[in-house]
């Protein structure tokens, strides 16, 4: 999710939720303390210069049962965020506490905020050796016996 498609689903929704991978949703009652530029610029295994930029939110929750983020607070977040972020429309990243900080990517699912599983991965596959996916067929299971819609399964 981009930071304009946030600003417009915030604009059109009367509550925030946060929903983890996991379909448990974030208690009422979190805040969003940080939104911030976070900037890598890095080698990569195969000896490539790369740059990324993303918005982070990070998201947090307090004892304070209390407080509710509505979506019109969270836009004004966004606003004074603008002079940090920049002009350009960034992906978003989402960090949440839990064993250790989640790092999450973000999409919209309904009037849910949902966080999705994010993954590393070699960027230079060709430069380590690793082989291209291969696909596998699975062998046909055979049970003596069960034959399909016989109940057996």
């Amino acid at each position: 999710m981009k930071i304009s498609e946030i600003k417009q689903a915030l604009a059109e929704l009367e509550a925030v939720s946060f929903r983890l991978p996991t379909g448990e949703y974030l208690p009422a009652h979190f805040h969003v303390t940080e939104v911030g530029l976070v900037s890598k610029h890095f080698i990569d295994c195969g000896g490539v210069e790369r740059q990324e930029k993303v918005a982070n939110f990070q998201l947090w929750e307090a004892g304070d049962y209390d407080h509710r983020l509505a979506p019109q607070k969270f836009l004004h977040i966004l606003d004074l965020s603008q002079r940090i972020l920049g002009a350009e429309d960034l992906d978003i990243e989402v960090e949440y506490q839990q064993a250790t900080i989640g790092k999450f990517g973000l999409t919209r699912e309904g009037n849910d905020f949902v966080l999705t599983a994010k993954q590393t991965a070699c960027l230079a596959q060709d430069a380590c050796g690793i082989p291209a996916a291969q696909q596998f067929a699975l062998p046909q299971l055979q049970v003596a016996g069960c034959t399909p819609g016989g109940g057996c399964c």
